[in-house]
């Protein structure tokens, strides 16, 4: 491969990240090459698991992705989730009532909520309520907890499904933190599983204000479930500012961006 045809590969996998899918049509009028050298292109990155193709072009990888064990989550980027986490809690308030979803960046919450009082925690994560039933027998948490139960996915240690959809309808919040899988301008909020993905929409009709808490690393990537539209939600907190070219997408909505110092 010459280094004209590695720098067009790294511009592929760029307007891939833009775009979260590209066509070889537009491709080769881009690049004004064959349709078989563009088709060449995406088999060698496609080889390397930079990308996935399909009919007519290209789509990212991680759209084929299961989702990642609770141990690998826990393990990766640990130090940002923990200031993620820490920024989150900075938000809630004495006497709310609040959602704190599944997900180890949003676990960390938990840690730092022990001086707020009154405070009101639904949960569907297991980890979650046992960390929070702890610190309850220690002292180290004042309010009341409320589990929202369902199907249990054991695998990842959460409930979801049609029975924690009906319970979450008795209940509204000041504020939902939720766990995201992707997120981008053009696909919004995405999640691995279709399940938890409509337990979180039943999180965000249910609350005056909704946060999605999530690492850089899930910048720019889409899943299998829509969950919602960007503008939809108020703040997303991250470890890192969100790509430069999506500065024109936020001017467009009111949604914040906070990086977690």
């Amino acid at each position: 491969m010459s280094l004209v045809g590695e720098e067009r590969k790294e511009h592929i996998l760029h307007l891939l990240n833009l775009h979260n899918k590209v066509r070889t049509h537009e491709l080769v009028e881009h690049f004004e090459v064959s349709s078989e050298t563009i088709r060449r292109y995406l088999e060698e990155l496609e080889q390397e698991n930079k990308l996935k193709r399909v009919y007519g072009g290209a789509v990212k990888f991680d759209l084929m992705r299961e989702e990642p064990s609770p141990f690998n989550r826990e393990v990766t980027k640990a130090e940002e989730k923990k200031r993620i986490g820490r920024a989150a809690a900075a938000m809630v308030r004495d006497n709310d009532v609040i959602v704190i979803d599944d997900g180890t960046t949003t676990l960390q919450m938990i840690n730092y909520l022990a001086n707020t009082r009154n405070l009101t925690v639904l949960t569907p994560s297991v980890p979650a309520l046992s960390l929070l039933i702890e610190y309850k027998n220690k002292d180290m948490f004042s309010g009341d907890i409320y589990f929202i139960g369902g199907k249990i996915n054991a695998k990842h240690y959460r409930a979801s499904g049609s029975v924690a959809e009906s319970m979450m309808e008795s209940f509204y919040v000041d504020k939902a933190f939720i766990a995201v899988d992707g997120l981008h301008p053009q696909s919004g909020l995405t999640s691995y599983d279709a399940e938890r993905g409509l337990l979180v929409r039943k999180f965000m009709e249910h609350a005056a204000q909704t946060v999605a808490l999530m690492d850089h690393t899930k910048n720019g990537k889409t899943h299998f479930y829509k969950i919602s539209e960007l503008k939809e939600i108020q703040a997303v907190i991250c470890d890192a500012e969100h790509p430069p070219e999506w500065n024109g997408d936020f001017e467009a909505i009111d949604t914040k961006w906070i990086v977690a110092e």
